[in-house]
């Protein structure tokens, strides 16, 4: 009789995996300067028709924020219809007066 002895594979050792992670907190300041134009006297009798504004989407000045996020992080939220930085994709609602939800 014949006898034929197989040995079993060896399991390998388990490895050790070691991971070094470095956090970093990191601080940003944006600074903002907004300048108001001079209001037009009403009396001056110009005639115009633009009293109202005439469902003007901005408030106007140099001053524009992308989203609520930027107005927020300005320190400007809510920002009001005829404020600088005011335009109509900040007021959800329609009520005159942008990112004064959430």
């Amino acid at each position: 009789m014949t006898s034929t002895a197989t040995a079993a594979p060896e399991e390998p050792e388990p490895t050790v995996t070691v991971t070094e992670t470095e956090t970093e907190k990191v601080t940003a300041t944006a600074t903002v300067t907004v300048t108001r134009e001079a209001e037009e006297d009403s009396s001056s009798g110009g005639g115009g028709s633009s009293v109202g504004g005439g469902g003007s989407s901005s408030g106007g000045g140099s001053v524009y924020y992308r989203n609520c996020s930027e107005a927020r992080a300005a320190g400007a939220a809510p920002v009001r219809r005829g404020a600088p930085g005011y335009g109509s994709h900040l007021d959800r609602d329609g009520d005159g007066v942008g990112c004064d939800w959430g």
